[in-house]
């Protein structure tokens, strides 16, 4: 999140380089921060895994995934040579010490050629069972100098005891500033602008509280299935999955006070506080808190698709959910009994995320019943995807002689705002580990923060395994449950079908109604 800074030269070592990560985001991010200038001059990419590929069948690899994912489409020749030339391939063992010490002779090697102590970045896109072995060995090559970084994708952890375990064990090797702990949500232009929209204007700032907010919702919709992630999948779920860190994160930005200032450590300070707030749910009252389903056959855009149990690497009969819904508190000043409902599914009619933020109603009855016909509270909306922006409804007088309300929308679009293509999160996350900014990275401390707020739920689920799976449709906004959840506080949950823009113009009409 610092501006204007360039890294130092860096050699960024991505282990489990043959992986989908690597081809569709890693390697994507760094080609375009390579465009826009923010590489150094001086760097290295190595992608370690298993096979006997060449440097330049390795480039080939990743080219192809760059052309299909790429913001920028294609990659343009003469760059793509410039930027290639810096990507080598190193077969290896990850489980042999050998490899962690020829590594180590490679990087000082480079680090010669340069004539100056590189940072050294290691990317552990692996799966879980694997990170241990590659943080032992990390430290067997004395690969853990002041220089070092390592970049830990999530899960991480699968538990609270787990993700205390695994954190007692990169403190073994690494100091706390030298671990990022990435959740790509967190590099998204629109989370990012969360802390803007409330700590940059004076406007929003003063009723940002429990005196004037009614309730929050948060949503992150997925119209797809599990696809090719079942193996893992179906021993994570939903709550593991997304709202572990995700929707947490998320609901920390709304709800954390105003830090004094962006240092990572401060901002994150904020957060943990957050986490440590909310009030815990004991177990005999999970139910009352927490709703999970999964989602059966169903329709998504006019095609049939199967359900959970029938998706590939699934065990039948799977207790997994692919839903899952929360209603929290968090006992403090500011948010004392304002309800945070956030909820998160497989195969929900559209892929969408937001916050959805109700203002209390007026304090008075000033207008006649027949004014208040169309009435509705205002509204806050912050769209972080398909369409970015933020929108408030409020009420105006409609035109004509007798006194009517009439809700209208004031409206922040980005994409007819800033005629610049945003970066993708890796953009941001890959540059502010380079730079050594933790701002958006989960610090120790905030990971078992989040791993605390859900372990009640996971015991509850895991104590008392679901009989009535599949309990949603797929193309359906998840179980009934869900709604009741919501409901015995007097709300609905909001459609999130806030925007319907046409593809070739700028212009977007936002809505703002009650789910049917």
């Amino acid at each position: 999140m610092k501006s204007g800074l360039r890294p130092d030269p860096t050699i960024f070592v991505i282990f489990g380089a043959g992986g989908d990560l690597a081809w569709r985001k890693l390697v994507p991010a760094l080609y375009n921060l390579f465009l826009d200038g923010w590489l150094p001059a001086k760097y290295q990419i190595l992608g370690v895994g298993h096979g006997d590929m060449s440097d330049a069948g390795y480039r080939a690899h990743l080219k192809k995934g760059l052309d299909k994912v790429s913001r920028r489409g294609k990659a343009q020749k003469e760059a793509w040579n410039d930027f290639a030339s810096r990507i080598s391939f190193v077969s290896a063992e990850l489980g042999e010490i050998k490899t962690y010490k020829d590594l180590a002779k490679k990087l000082s090697a480079l680090g010669n050629e340069w004539d100056i102590l590189p940072n050294q970045i290691f990317y552990l896109a692996l799966p879980p069972s694997l990170v241990g072995d590659v943080i032992k060995g990390l430290a067997a090559g004395g690969l853990n100098g002041d220089r070092c970084r390592i970049v830990v994708e999530k899960p991480f952890g699968n538990d609270l005891e787990s993700a205390r375990a695994l954190n007692r064990r990169l403190g073994e090797v690494f100091n706390e500033n030298q671990i990022f702990r990435i959740d790509h949500y967190l590099g998204k232009e629109t989370v990012q602008n969360i802390l803007a929209f409330r700590f940059g204007n004076a406007l929003f700032e003063p009723v940002w509280n429990r005196r004037y907010i009614d309730h929050v919702q948060i949503t992150v919709a997925e119209d797809v299935g599990v696809e090719h992630r079942g193996h893992y999948y179906d021993k994570a779920g939903a709550l593991r999955d997304m709202i572990q860190n995700h929707l947490l994160q998320i609901f920390c930005l709304i709800a954390m006070e105003a830090p004094v200032s962006l240092n990572d450590n401060e901002v994150r300070n904020k957060k943990v506080d957050v986490l440590r707030a909310i009030r815990p749910i004991l177990p005999e009252r999970v139910h009352e808190h927490a709703v999970s389903g999964q989602y059966g056959t169903g329709w998504i855009e006019g095609k049939h698709v199967k359900g959970y149990r029938s998706e590939p690497r699934v065990a039948k009969g799977s207790a997994t959910e692919t839903f899952a819904a929360l209603r929290l508190f968090i006992d403090n000043w500011r948010w004392q009994d304002v309800p945070f409902y956030m909820r998160t599914g497989k195969r929900l009619p559209a892929k969408i995320s937001e916050v959805s933020i109700q203002f209390r109603n007026v304090p008075h009855q000033t207008f006649p019943p027949a004014a208040l016909r169309d009435w509705h509270p205002n509204r806050l909306i912050i769209a972080i995807q398909p369409e970015e922006g933020i929108f408030l409804r409020f009420q105006s007088k409609y035109p004509g002689p007798a006194m009517r309300l009439s809700p209208v929308m004031m409206q922040f679009y980005y994409r007819e705002t800033f005629d610049v293509s945003p970066p993708d999160a890796y953009e941001t996350l890959l540059l502010d580990v380079m730079i050594g900014d933790a701002t958006l990275f989960m610090r120790a401390d905030q990971a078992e923060a989040a791993w605390s707020v859900i372990t009640p739920i996971l015991d509850a689920w895991n104590a008392s395994k679901p009989t009535d799976f599949p309990n949603y449709q797929a193309g359906t906004w998840g179980p009934e449950e869900a709604q009741t959840l919501i409901a015995q506080d007097g709300y609905n949950w909001m459609s999130p079908t806030y925007l319907q823009c046409q593809d070739d113009t700028a212009t977007c009409k936002v809505s703002m109604e009650p789910m049917s």
